[in-house]
């Protein structure tokens, strides 16, 4: 998978978001072929792949110093603490959204 191609759909120029651009398309690449159980990915799932990438990147706001959406779960004051809540409904309807197109290269596997 190219990140030159992804910055180009996400309409993205210059160098300073390719560390979360590349953790998208690793993230994508590893949930598609842990879904499908599969070792590499087909070429009939890239453009799929590119798909998930672009909604993973704008949907968790990656690069971004504070996630939109207030997101923030708490916050101290002494010694400055904030931590931030993960949008699970996000991450779990990602791969929702692409069934149709992962089930068609799924393999069953027996545990």
């Amino acid at each position: 998978m190219d990140i030159e191609k992804l910055k180009l759909l996400l309409g993205i120029t210059g160098g300073d978001k390719d560390f979360a651009l590349q953790f998208c398309l690793g993230n994508t690449t590893e949930a598609i072929l842990n879904y499908c159980n599969l070792e590499e990915l087909p070429a009939g799932l890239e453009n799929t792949a590119y798909r998930m990438a672009m909604d993973l990147y704008r949907g968790e706001n990656f690069g971004s110093v504070a996630p939109d959406g207030g997101l923030i779960a708490s916050q101290s004051e002494g010694d400055t603490s904030v931590s931030f809540r993960v949008n699970e409904t996000f991450t779990k309807s990602l791969l929702k959204n692409y069934y149709s197109q992962l089930n068609r290269y799924r393999v069953l596997t027996w545990i």
